[in-house]
């Protein structure tokens, strides 16, 4: 089912997501397709049973697959063998680290991986953002499979609508930093409602940089959350 979404039906002091869910009745809530033009577009997806979970150490060989993948490797070039990643993300698993990781689920497999952090806790992150109680996340599809087919949209909705927003409310930013390179994660970000900002440089673990675009996603415009609750 879609939903598309005149700007101009959208009064002031309702979100896009809010006015989506509104026309979609008892069908909703909705999940984005396309935010970055007029109409909006949203969708219910009965095809898909969208999920996320916290991740164990028993994902990690597949985390070690997924960022070692050809289409993944050249944007998350971070951590390669099973030893750094086991170093990158334990501390978080074991709730050791401020970071939190995610994994994304379609109809019960393990597609991919995502996190959120506050940027307040990266200070280089947060002289770049509009807000200072900016919330970071990063993201992908590891899955072959699972790749172009829009299913990253709407993951990353499921996500940030009804995981971060609530979590630490009352986030007023969302806020993401790809490779200015990697076009499928710019138009990605643009479909959720997000708006390109400051292009900057990053530094590598190997003494290289990348030259990375923020993107901020406007959360009172966007998706307001819904009432909030507390950490996990």
């Amino acid at each position: 089912m879609r939903i598309n979404v005149a700007r101009s039906q959208v009064p002031v002091g309702e979100s896009w997501a809010q006015a989506a869910d509104r026309l979609a009745g008892r069908r909703g809530p909705v999940l984005a397709v396309d935010l970055s033009g007029d109409p909006l577009r949203f969708c219910v997806d009965d095809e898909h049973r969208l999920a996320l979970r916290p991740m164990t150490g028993g994902d990690l060989p597949d985390v070690v697959r997924w960022v070692n993948m050809p289409h993944v490797a050249p944007w998350w070039d971070e951590h390669r063998s099973a030893e750094q990643v086991a170093a990158q993300y334990t501390p978080g698993i074991r709730g050791e680290d401020a970071v939190r990781y995610w994994i994304w689920e379609v109809n019960g497999r393990s597609v991919g991986f995502c996190q959120d952090y506050r940027i307040a806790d990266h200070p280089g992150f947060a002289l770049l953002c509009g807000h200072p109680d900016a919330i970071g996340f990063d993201y992908l599809i590891g899955e072959p499979a699972f790749v172009g087919r829009g299913l990253g949209t709407r993951l990353l909705w499921v996500f940030l609508r009804d995981i971060v927003v609530p979590a630490y409310a009352p986030v007023s930013e969302l806020f993401a930093a790809p490779d200015h390179r990697n076009t499928r994660s710019l138009r990605v970000l643009a479909k959720l409602g997000a708006t390109e900002g400051l292009w900057f440089t990053e530094p590598q673990s190997d003494g290289s940089v990348h030259t990375v675009v923020g993107c901020s996603i406007d959360v009172a415009t966007v998706m307001r959350a819904p009432s909030p609750r507390p950490l996990a």
